[in-house]
């Protein structure tokens, strides 16, 4: 079986496009997740009067993965645009997480080194968040 990320990691280009790749689908399926929860907010709660006199932000139930996956499984408009904000973050997560492997198939330690730091922050802040 043909191994694609040793494709990949051939040369720095391969790679390159590869991650913008990545990137663009991530962003586009971020974009696409999100549309189809706002034409579904409008749709069901479209005549509803909007109050703009205090910020509320996303309901507390969507603050969570379990809670956007419980109001996933009931199609609710909010946990989807919710989903598209969760994809649209993970997508960079990705492309570090990627880079790990591409920078191994090129063996270059230094970089595999340097990106695993930069993961291990990204994870730790969002632990952080999550904990704190």
């Amino acid at each position: 079986m043909k191994n694609p990320i040793k494709g990949i990691a051939s040369s720095p280009r391969a790679m390159e496009l590869a991650i913008g790749y990545m990137l663009r689908v991530g962003v586009l399926t971020a974009c696409a997740i999100c549309l189809v929860g706002g034409v579904l907010y409008v749709v069901r709660y479209g005549g509803t009067q909007a109050d703009f006199s205090t910020f509320e932000g996303a309901p507390p139930m969507y603050r969570s993965l379990s809670g956007i996956w419980m109001g996933l499984k009931a199609l609710e408009p909010l946990a989807i645009v919710q989903t598209g904000v969760v994809v649209l973050l993970a997508t960079p997560v990705l492309r570090v997480l990627f880079s790990i492997f591409a920078f191994l198939f090129e063996r270059d330690y230094l970089y595999v080194a340097i990106t695993c730091i930069v993961f291990a922050i990204i994870l730790l802040n969002m632990l952080g968040g999550v904990v704190g």
